[in-house]
């Protein structure tokens, strides 16, 4: 390889990890490398390093419940971390064959993926990417699954510190425990135990399966399809039953000018997922887990135009409704009926606004996003709470600010107006007791790229 090709074959693959990637199709830039123009192995990885401070106030009991602590550890309301620390590497058999690609990615952050259960490190993707078949490209391995735009785009680009709570409870997905937990109460602070009940990482909207995809153009419309099976086991290696997830994912994208990562367009998508679940939840000292369905589907628009950004997503899930990292029972109460998640509900949307102000290094974003969870809920069948249900709503208000230091770093501010309720119930009575005073989050976190 000459040296110019080399150059130019580091300069793709570095445009591709460094730029501020809005209007990107992610199925082709995540493990698809340039036929013929990408390095045999290129490192690379990022590190993100945050402050995030909770203003919540506990309940009148005062003790404290997951949404008003500061995770993964959920033992504080404020805390300095290194959130994300990943370190991979990417590349081709070129000049063997450039049509042969692979995808290495591991984490050493601390969050949902290494802790409590994910250990001091995770592999978080192991793919290899075949690009013989024009218009069926075939990948296997450990990675993504094709499905919302939120968590489809790559973290270390992403425009937020936090997610939306519909994205957080609804499909980054915390797997069930291999025996029954029972759930873990509000605690009081300074609390020394962990709060979560969950014994292994969250999946990160990753499986273990195989993936067929392409993209292919139509006038100035580029279309994207992708159909994958997995495990339905996130990121652990091996499989739990013999279910197999079903990912399916399209979108079509009218582009207005420029190329590849920085172009501007119109970008229009849906999604589904179907699986199951097995899941333990009966306290009898007995291995008897039962298998529940898992549903997840969206739809959405992102639009990005001379440095102005806007998006919207509608999401919706059917069963293993998450309720919380201290309910790893995926019930508000097992004796009590309702509040069953593993049968549960839910839906929730987002809206998405950025600008990137001309001539300077600084970006402005406004999000609001809102959960409702368990939606078809039932309710209390008697006593002075009769037909009160455990149905939540989550709005958040996001507004945030973003400097672009160089093209490798860059500085996130945001802060975070939170409204968490039971809707069936009456302030400070039920789950309000510990809903109420759920309030602002402010974080700040530093990005950069290697």
């Amino acid at each position: 390889m000459t040296i110019k090709k080399t150059a130019l074959s580091l300069s793709i693959a570095a445009s591709l990890l460094a730029s501020p990637l809005h209007a990107a199709n992610w199925l082709m830039l995540q493990g698809t490398e340039p036929d013929s123009a990408a390095p045999r192995i290129k490192m690379w990885g990022f590190i993100q390093t945050q402050y995030q401070k909770d203003m919540s106030d506990a309940s009148d009991a005062d003790l404290y419940v997951p949404p008003k602590l500061i995770g993964p550890n959920l033992n504080s309301q404020s805390q300095f971390n290194i959130n994300r620390a990943r370190l991979g590497a990417r590349g081709t058999g070129f000049p063997l064959d450039g049509k042969v690609n692979y995808f290495l990615l591991a984490e050493f952050g601390n969050n949902g993926i290494t802790a409590p259960g994910g250990g001091a490190a995770q592999i978080t993707d192991a793919s290899i990417t075949l690009n013989q078949i024009k218009g069926m490209r075939i990948r296997a391995g450990l990675f993504k699954t094709p499905g919302s735009e939120e968590l489809l785009q790559a973290i270390h680009v992403f425009d937020y510190i936090n997610f939306t709570a519909v994205g957080n409870q609804l499909l980054l997905e915390r797997l069930p425990n291999r025996e029954y937990t029972g759930n873990n109460g509000p605690v009081a602070l300074p609390d020394p135990t962990q709060l979560s009940a969950f014994d292994r990482p969250v999946a990160a909207a990753r499986d273990v399966g195989i993936q067929l995809f392409d993209t292919f153009k139509s006038g100035d419309w580029e279309h994207s399809y992708a159909i994958m099976f997995g495990n339905g086991n996130g990121m652990n290696f091996g499989d739990n039953d013999d279910n197999r997830d079903t990912y399916l994912y399209w979108s079509s994208e009218q582009v207005y000018g420029g190329k590849g990562p920085r172009r501007d367009g119109l970008k229009l998508f849906a999604w589904s997922q179907t699986g199951k679940r097995q899941l333990d939840n009966t306290n009898d000292n007995t291995h008897n887990p039962q298998e529940f369905d898992r549903k997840r589907s969206g739809v959405g628009a992102k639009y990005l135009k001379k440095g102005v950004r806007v998006s919207a997503e509608f999401i919706r899930g059917d069963g293993m409704i998450f309720v919380g990292p201290d309910k790893a029972t995926f019930d508000i109460n097992p004796a009590v009926p309702p509040g069953n998640g593993e049968n549960g509900k839910a839906d929730g949307y987002y809206l998405d606004a950025g600008y990137r102000i001309p001539g300077s290094k600084w970006e402005i974003d406004a999000r609001y996003d809102v959960l409702n969870r368990l939606t078809d809920d039932a309710t209390l069948p008697g006593g002075p709470n009769a037909g009160k249900g455990f149905e939540m709503q989550f709005k958040t208000l996001t507004l945030g600010a973003q400097y672009h230091i160089n093209k490798k770093s860059r500085l996130n501010i945001e802060y975070a107006n939170r409204d968490y309720t039971a809707v069936d119930w009456d302030s400070n009575a039920g789950p309000n007791a510990n809903l109420d005073g759920v309030a602002g989050r402010f974080a700040i976190q530093l990005t950069h790229i290697f």
